[in-house]
């Protein structure tokens, strides 16, 4: 494992290599979505994927959940090569809620997320009670309970990505992926789907990856956010490192201001 200085903040070891990207590109049909690319992402945080569309942020958590192949390059994963864990290992590991989640049809909430349990007993396997217990924090602590015995499709999109974020609590893996869990939000369960990942990496010592379109959700949540650009990281750091005007504006060509939110002091990024 990379030789690196572990640190511990509000409770959390931060500073240990989680992936490794070493000369990672990928290409679909000819068409080069990511050049190589090296990037070195730690543990302990949350960390926000912004950029334009189109920039590969998602082919970049795809690759990171093994979804997608490397078309050249490397990915190591706690300092293992990503490609040698076996699905099994890796889900206990690593859990990833895609953009489209699919659908759940005739599948209540807890019947859900008892799926997240499926890497720790196999397809033969019963559930035990340390299972149970498992499934039952997941679904208290994304506040579903009420929920527990209803079908997922019948839920509003808040709930429904909660009822998905409940599977990935029970699955019980240290490492959240999470492309653009809030692009089907209205405002409200923007706040809230963020504020619970945010709250469950410092409480559970969890790591949080999520792709993310609103700067400003990006910057009241996240530890640490990465900007991307024609596949390419352009510019990383916190929030306030990374949500100022210059470098706003040459993410999205538009000229961009920012503010100090009145509240929070935290910097706000807005369309001049």
């Amino acid at each position: 494992m990379t030789d690196v200085t572990r640190v511990k903040t509000g409770g959390r070891t931060i500073g240990e290599t989680l992936f490794s990207l070493k000369g990672v590109s990928f290409r679909v049909g000819g068409i080069q979505i990511l050049p190589e690319l090296d990037l070195d992402l730690e543990t302990g945080r949350m960390t926000g994927i912004i950029g334009p569309n189109g920039s590969g942020k998602s082919s970049l958590v795809k690759l990171l959940a093994r979804q997608q192949v490397p078309s050249t390059g490397s990915i190591s994963f706690l300092g293992q090569p990503l490609a040698d864990y076996s699905n099994r290992d890796l889900a206990r590991r690593l859990a990833y809620m895609p953009q489209f989640t699919p659908s759940a049809e005739g599948m209540t909430v807890a019947e859900l997320a008892e799926l997240g349990r499926f890497p720790w007993h196999g397809a033969l396997g019963r559930m035990d009670d340390t299972d149970a217990a498992k499934v039952a924090d997941a679904i208290d602590r994304t506040g579903l309970r009420a929920f527990a015995d209803r079908l997922v499709d019948s839920l509003s999109g808040g709930e429904r990505q909660r009822s998905w974020l409940a599977m990935m609590l029970a699955q019980d893996a240290k490492c959240l992926l999470l492309d653009e869990p809030t692009s089907a939000l209205d405002l409200a369960h923007q706040a809230e789907m963020l504020k619970l990942v945010s709250d469950l990496t410092r409480e559970k010592e969890l790591t949080a990856i999520v792709v993310l379109h609103d700067i400003n959700m990006a910057a009241r949540y996240c530890d640490e956010i990465i900007a991307v650009k024609a596949g390419q990281v352009v510019a990383r750091g916190t929030p306030p490192e990374i949500v100022n005007a210059q470098t706003l504006a040459g993410l999205y060509d538009l000229p961009m201001g920012v503010m100090a939110h009145p509240a929070t002091g935290q910097p706000l990024g807005y369309v001049l």
